[in-house]
């Protein structure tokens, strides 16, 4: 089976990679140094093959600030990576079945977050360009599915996290900034300040969770959005107080900084339709993605503190 990803060397790609390869197939990984998808004819060199599926998982973000600090940048160059692989899509590789992630930023918050309501409303103002890139690209393969008759699959998953995240000095999102503080004040006594007021609710998915459901899906469903979540938000005050219990730290000496935002106070993909499909999904409980999670944190200590 030839399979192609674009992303293929960031977080989820990795995750991709290795759980495409137990299953027997060899897909071909593209990362921003294989293959720069901002240049129309960048992927013009892998015709050589008619692609069953395209995993196009690449996007330029970061998290923490970037979004609110970059928004031109964002929008110009998610706009030409969508627009270069969804061009080459319908032009060379028509055959094949687009699967996607989009994003739980781009709800509003304000509605049920439902996969109805995915291009209604405003996405949150501090995620807003990306969240944006993000509908025009689900946008543009609707168009596509409906003038060429396409296939897809699009996914919305909550937080993901897991262990071997990016060790390269880039910002992380919350659970890893949490993690990296509370270890801090562990190993180096440092004051632990927390964004908010601790009762901003969250909802974390397994990487590997992500992985293991969106290839079930796979043969389920066609031209169709999915969010793939539990369902259930968890305060980031509890999410510290696990923190620190398996550090070790005295959550009593964390302190809360109310004045800097988090965005919404509660974000929580809701889940029928997933539980409809597949009503036997699972995933790995908190404790036990959070464990491997500090697990791989305290071994790359030295990279990621």
């Amino acid at each position: 089976m030839d399979i192609l990803i674009t992303g293929g060397t960031g977080f989820v790609g990795r995750a991709l990679d290795s759980a495409l390869r137990a299953k027997g197939h060899n897909p071909v990984c593209l990362g921003a140094k294989d293959c720069d998808l901002t240049r129309q004819d960048s992927l013009a060199r892998f015709n050589d093959k008619k692609y069953e599926y395209i995993y196009h998982l690449a996007a330029w973000s970061r998290a923490g600030d970037f979004c609110r600090l970059h928004p031109g940048e964002q929008w110009i160059i998610n706009q030409q990576i969508n627009t270069n692989v969804l061009s080459w899509w319908q032009k060379d590789q028509p055959q094949a079945k687009l699967i996607c992630p989009g994003t739980s930023l781009s709800y509003d918050a304000q509605q049920e977050m439902s996969e109805e309501n995915y291009l209604k409303g405003i996405p949150h103002l501090d995620y807003f360009t990306y969240a944006m890139t993000k509908r025009m690209l689900y946008v543009g393969i609707l168009a596509l599915e409906k003038q060429f008759g396409l296939k897809y699959l699009h996914l919305v998953p909550d937080t993901l996290y897991g262990p071997d995240y990016h060790t390269d000095g880039r910002p992380m999102h919350f659970i890893y900034d949490l993690i990296k503080k509370i270890m801090r004040g562990k190993l180096y006594g440092e004051p632990v300040t927390l964004w908010g007021d601790g009762s901003e609710q969250r909802e974390l998915v397994l990487v590997g969770d992500f992985i293991q459901i969106m290839l079930r899906l796979l043969p389920l469903c066609e031209n169709e959005t999915v969010n793939i979540a539990k369902g259930q938000a968890f305060p980031i005050r509890g999410y510290a107080r696990i923190i620190c219990e398996r550090i070790g730290y005295d959550f009593n000496k964390v302190k809360f900084d109310a004045s800097r935002s988090l965005g919404t106070a509660s974000r929580c993909l809701a889940v029928s339709k997933l539980r409809r499909i597949l009503p036997d999904a699972a995933f790995i409980p908190l404790e036990s993605g959070l464990d491997k999670t500090i697990e791989w944190f305290q071994k790359e200590k030295d990279k990621l503190l």
